[in-house]
């Protein structure tokens, strides 16, 4: 019987999962298809995963932290930051994951040693971010508009700012986590935060993909090695595409027809 997977979100329109997936179970004789869902309320995410009938699914923004909450079961680096991004229909049984801090590290891999990272942004991206880098002895830095969200960060180590009370350093990398920029011509932070934050950077790197945001088109104009977030994308959904399949599909196998669709 067919498997259905799905991605959740808000917006949802520009996602490129059910290519990469769809590409993969395609090539691989995998009998399986893979669609979008656009979900408004993400405490509605677990009946319409159950509705839909779905073996799995991703979770992209603003539901990360509602994943977490609509799971019975937690496994692996998801329970330690709160933030889902993979679901698994096991037995009925809906159970997370998080696979974009992994598909992170392998994304900004040619930066070489980094160091010291910015993270524009709190939120769930953010969250799983910031904890993967902690555990490699990264020092992390967070700047969000405001102080609400920043409790988790200080708890586990980060360094934090508000746009008011931000202080420059020297970083290696300057990520941005936000939605900005996705569906509109905004910046992250105010310019004058983003133009002091790129004037000390080596690299910088965006969490969204498919399209030169005004933070990555800042960072070109200053001739500042960039990379949006489709390395990202990819490393995650090689990740997610091994949970889909229980592990019945070789790795390299996905990797190679999921990197085949990008070309698409």
């Amino acid at each position: 019987m067919q498997k259905l997977f799905s991605i959740f979100g808000d917006p949802v329109s520009h996602s490129r999962s059910p290519l990469m997936h769809n590409c993969v179970f395609k090539n691989l004789n995998y009998d399986a298809c893979y669609t979008r869902t656009h979900l408004l309320d993400g405490t509605k995410l677990k009946e319409t995963f159950f509705s839909l009938g779905l073996s799995g699914a991703n979770v992209t923004v603003p539901h990360k932290e509602a994943a977490f909450n609509a799971c019975d079961e937690i496994r692996g680096f998801a329970q330690k930051v709160g933030v889902v991004n993979t679901l698994i229909n096991e037995n009925g049984k809906l159970i997370g994951y998080n696979t974009d801090a992994d598909g992170f590290m392998f994304a900004i891999k040619e930066f070489g040693d980094v160091k010291e990272i910015l993270i524009l942004g709190a939120g769930g991206t953010a969250k799983a971010l910031s904890a993967r880098f902690l555990q490699d002895g990264i020092k992390v830095s967070v700047i969000n508009r405001s102080e609400g969200r920043l409790s988790y960060f200080k708890e586990i180590g980060c360094e934090c700012f508000t746009w008011d009370t931000f202080k420059v350093r020297r970083y290696d990398l300057v990520v941005n986590t936000t939605s900005a920029g996705l569906k509109d011509e905004e910046l992250p932070a105010p310019q004058e935060i983003i133009d002091l934050a790129l004037e000390n950077t080596s690299f910088v790197a965006d969490a969204i993909y498919g399209k030169l945001t005004p933070f990555l088109k800042l960072a070109q104009s200053k001739n500042i090695t960039f990379k949006d977030g489709a390395d990202m994308l990819l490393g995650q959904g090689v990740l997610a595409n091994e949970l889909f399949v229980n592990s019945e599909l070789k790795k390299e196998d996905i990797k190679k027809y999921m990197s085949h669709s990008f070309k698409i």
